[in-house]
């Protein structure tokens, strides 16, 4: 099964509980009760207040002067809005920042417990082998020994070098072992792992603060990547993770994880509009393969089943 696929099938749940309600403007005028009734699907899809605010605006406005009689004509409204929000928010893929930055190119990568923070981690390593690049992992999360654990058999799969220290040990002491290993080894990219720690939990905040206080001290500019990695599932909670990580430690990119088997794949505009912090990664699956840059018009065409137009 192809990418676009994946990510169409993935969002199906979205896209159907959408289209069930613009298929009721089928060959009739934009009925108040019919608009409230796609306003609720939006909101539905977790595309968040602040969105949807905008998009009905925009569905309401042409209707003096084209004829918006069509879910078709609904959809593209709909479409075309929604791509421009994200594509306004769009940047270069991680790939592409890492070839483009120094060496070694640092990535802290964040988030709560269960978003797959260490999963993606591996994808990402294994993408950047493929690419001929030379990835460091980094076991940050002392918290749990099974995270470092996990961290050590992905390592061992994949044939890359770790650095990692006992349960228990100074998150910020990992990371200092891991910046001074990749610049010794002359590695292209270090990837650090941290704790899932709750987000709204201040003092875990503080030391994800000084994690990154570290790495800045031994490497001018690093992290030069702050991934926060969300989980689709959860909906308008991951806009209050983005919100509480964002404020904490300055996020720079998106990876969001879980799209599969989600009717909140809204989620992504939500946070790309508020945040204007880009999205690098989707995840629709547990597969290496499963894990791509993102495409805003890809992205587009399998939330409402056709491309936005003029793209």
């Amino acid at each position: 099964m192809g990418w676009f696929q994946r990510l169409n099938d993935s969002l199906g749940k979205t896209r159907h509980a959408v289209r069930q309600s613009l298929d009721r403007l089928l060959g009739q005028a934009p009925d108040p009760a019919v608009l409230e009734d796609l306003e609720a699907a939006l909101l539905g899809a977790d595309l968040g207040g602040r969105v949807v605010d905008r998009l009905m605006q925009h569905i309401n406005h042409p209707t003096r002067e084209t004829d918006m009689s069509t879910s078709e004509a609904v959809q593209h409204v709909l479409s075309r809005s929604v791509y421009e929000m994200l594509n306004k928010a769009s940047g270069p893929s991680l790939l592409h920042l890492i070839d483009q930055g120094p060496k070694p190119f640092v990535v802290l990568v964040v988030g709560v417990n269960g978003v797959g923070k260490t999963t993606t981690i591996a994808k990402v390593a294994q993408r950047l082998i493929q690419a001929g690049r030379r990835p460091l992992l980094v076991a940050g999360d002392t918290f749990r020994a099974a995270a470092i654990e996990q961290l050590q058999v992905w390592a061992d799969r994949l044939g890359v070098d770790i650095v990692r220290q006992r349960h228990g040990a100074d998150p910020a002491s990992v990371a200092f072992d891991g910046i001074a290993a990749g610049k010794a080894r002359g590695v292209d990219v270090i990837l650090i792992d941290t704790a899932g720690r709750l987000h709204t939990k201040s003092n875990l905040m503080d030391e994800l603060r000084k994690v990154k206080r570290v790495i800045s001290r031994e490497l001018p500019d690093a992290p030069h990547e702050v991934l926060l990695v969300l989980d689709a599932t959860v909906g308008q909670n991951a806009l209050a993770q983005a919100r509480q990580f964002h404020e904490a430690v300055g996020v720079t990119g998106l990876a969001l994880t879980k799209l599969d088997g989600t009717a909140r794949g809204g989620i992504v505009v939500a946070i790309a509009e508020e945040f204007n912090i880009p999205v690098r990664l989707v995840g629709v699956g547990e597969g290496a393969e499963d894990l791509q840059d993102f495409n805003p018009e890809a992205f587009v065409a399998a939330l409402f089943g056709q491309p936005p137009a003029d793209t």
